[in-house]
């Protein structure tokens, strides 16, 4: 612990976790160490001030560090002086601290020292050392309105982590901590003791299970079977229809009115649905896809569903506003940048993108592409086929790429004799290896891959010369069906592999619910692959989730799983670039914390130590805000209390 750093009079921080959570969302009276530093003006001023309180309370040595000194650049000297006297410290032989407190407390201390890096400051136009020495010292320059307590939050647990005060493992320094009973016993009887712990941590997570029922379980099933029955009555269709694709086809829901004549919404999804509708947005549902939301607008389960394709106000009203300069101003991953020849996007040496289909069966609100798609089922979306076939002999010169991602758009729906002369072409180039088909077909469509359709792939598909493999797209446990599973095991038992991206959005990122997936996934004969932090899109921001939260899902959850069921990624794509693993930590590092408590980002590209690209900066969202709208859904915040210390 620290000791006499500078003066007598620094100690360690007191401020316990149980009293930062106690009032993360319900404001409790604090002694006001700078009780006359602000008169209150409103209740957002006192909570401010609450929370103020309990960030000098968190570490007292910073707190006095700043008030000593006389400018935001003094105390920065002196803020790295004592960070490296703690770094130090952490290694002194009679230091007690928990080895794993140790660890956080490294972690912490580098994301401060980072943060505090003038060159970092300059890049992200802000200084958190200014707005700190200015609220130490009560400084008159200082506009509380300006920060949030995000901000603050965020620095309450810096500071403390810092101290060695997460509280990851205990709530105060009152709480022993102590080994658990297993490591003290030897033989059988450890093993009796590590099974009884490991048992409470399996009957944990089976408890959160139950909050995410797939659609394989008898009662959804069940009420999805009424589902269908309203459904074909409002289209006049049959139960043939039904296992016709191309009647899903035929019928896609592209107005409100279906849904408000067969489901319960609320006012603000159908103003919304009807805005971008009137504005010509792309917009559509299959009546498949219907049929697995419940008609109660208040259920519990198809949360994820619903929002999936029922754009917001706020995403209809960006998209309207830059309708007109869509084509760039939603290209996220700058691909108009990486593409060498129209329908070909490339970012890495051995694959590259091939489009040539560019609409979907129907539209995913936070859709990479909704730049390029002009309505769901677009009948000029099917290239040229000049177009195509300078795009296929692009291939041909060059040679070093051996795997094609065909997507879109959703290429499968294609007709089978356009699908088939594609995968052909691309099949008769003998340095392509490997074909990847990028589809949502398995959860929008099931009914698509019909026997036809399996054996024109089936025909291409030739290991080890030429494999095929499908890449889909579940993003929640309620999208997994007796029709979803009749679809991955035809492609399963045809030898082809079929793989998972999920994209990780507020609507499917509470605790165990991504690791509900996987399970589910791997059930019905699906490979979790890639699990993608949502793309910083600016029309899709209420959907995204701060990038800590993945981290901790894939540290606290997902490592609960069997390794079968946790072969995903947990990714961050770079624009222009390419993806940054995510848990590789050396490929991205904090540098500062915006006024609203958002964390900046500096990404590393995946050429780092083979070429000298650029980084990436990246503001993500608030992690005060993300517990906000959890609680809004009812979720505990103390649940997710670890998730400030990923950085």
């Amino acid at each position: 612990m620290i000791r006499n750093f500078e003066t007598k009079e620094i100690n360690p921080g007191k401020v316990s976790e149980r009293k930062v959570q106690s009032t993360l969302h319900n404001s409790s009276t604090v002694t006001k160490r700078n009780s006359n530093a602000y008169k209150l003006k409103s209740e957002f001023e006192e909570i401010f001030n609450e929370y103020l309180e309990m960030l000098w309370q968190s570490n007292d040595d910073i707190y006095l560090l700043l008030r000593r000194s006389t400018s935001p650049n003094i105390a920065r000297e002196k803020l790295y002086d004592y960070l490296f006297y703690l770094e130090r410290e952490i290694f002194d032989i009679d230091n007690d601290l928990h080895i794993l407190e140790k660890s956080i407390q490294r972690d912490a201390i580098n994301v401060f020292k980072s943060i505090l890096g003038p060159t970092n400051e300059k890049t992200i136009g802000y200084s958190d050392i200014d707005t700190l020495w200015k609220l130490a010292n009560n400084h008159e320059d200082i506009m509380i309105h300006t920060l949030s307590v995000g901000f603050l939050m965020e620095f309450i647990k810096l500071f403390g982590a810092v101290a060695g005060k997460s509280y990851i493992y205990r709530f105060d320094d009152s709480d022993k901590l102590s080994e658990p009973e297993f490591l003290s016993l030897n033989g059988r009887e450890a093993a009796l003791a590590r099974t009884e712990a490991l048992d409470d941590l399996a009957s944990a997570a089976t408890e959160y299970f139950h909050k995410f029922p797939s659609g394989l379980e008898e009662n959804v099933i069940e009420k999805r079977k009424d589902n269908k029955t309203r459904i074909l009555e409002y289209f006049n269709g049959s139960d043939e229809d039904w296992n016709n694709y191309k009647w899903h086809l035929r019928n896609v829901i592209r107005t409100a009115q279906p849904l408000i004549d067969l489901l319960d919404m609320n006012d603000k999804q159908k103003e919304a649905i009807k805005k971008a509708v009137a504005n010509s947005l792309p917009f559509g549902i299959t009546p498949y896809y219907l049929s697995l939301m419940d008609k109660d607008k208040n259920s519990q389960y198809d949360h994820a569903i619903r929002q999936m394709v029922f754009p917001s106000r706020y995403y209809v009203d960006k998209i309207s506003e830059y309708r007109a300069m869509r084509e760039y101003k939603f290209d996220f991953m700058g691909e108009h940048d990486t593409s060498p020849i129209d329908l070909v996007t490339r970012r890495y040496p051995h694959i590259a993108i091939f489009k040539p289909f560019n609409t979907c069966a129907q539209i995913c609100v936070y859709c990479q592409r909704n730049w390029e798609i002009d309505q769901v089922l677009d009948p000029k979306a099917l290239a040229s086929t000049e177009k195509i076939n300078k795009a296929l002999a692009w291939f041909d010169e060059h040679k070093d790429i051996g795997e094609v991602l065909v997507t879109g758009g959703d290429p499968l729906v294609m007709k089978d004799s356009r699908l088939e002369y594609i995968l052909k072409e691309l099949a008769k180039k003998d340095h392509i290896y490997r074909i990847r088909l990028g589809t949502r077909t398995p959860v929008v469509l099931p009914m698509r891959w019909t026997d036809n359709l399996i054996k024109i792939i089936s025909e291409i598909h030739n290991p080890p010369k030429l494999e095929v493999s499908v890449v889909t797209h579940f993003i929640h446990p309620y999208e997994i069906t007796p029709d979803a599973l009749k679809a991955v095991q035809k492609i399963r038992k045809a030898g082809i592999s079929c793989y998972n991206q999920e994209v990780f959005t507020i609507n499917n990122s509470r605790r165990f619910e991504s690791v509900k997936l996987r399970r589910d996934l791997k059930s019905i004969g699906v490979d979790p692959y890639y699990t993608f932090n949502m793309k910083g899109k600016d029309e899709t921001k209420q959907m995204m989730v701060p990038i800590a939260r993945l981290l901790q899902e894939r540290k606290e959850e997902a490592r609960l799983l069997p390794g079968l069921d946790r072969t995903d990624e947990p990714v961050f794509n770079v624009p222009r670039l390419g993806k940054n693993h995510l848990r590789a930590m050396q490929d991205h590092r904090i540098i500062g914390i915006k006024p609203n408590g958002s964390r900046v980002y500096e990404f590393h590209p995946w050429e780092k130590n083979i070429d000298a690209l650029p980084p990436y900066n990246y503001t993500d969202v608030p992690i005060y805000n993300y517990l906000e709208e959890l609680a809004k859904r009812g979720e505990n915040p103390m649940d997710y209390r670890t998730i400030w210390y990923y950085y």
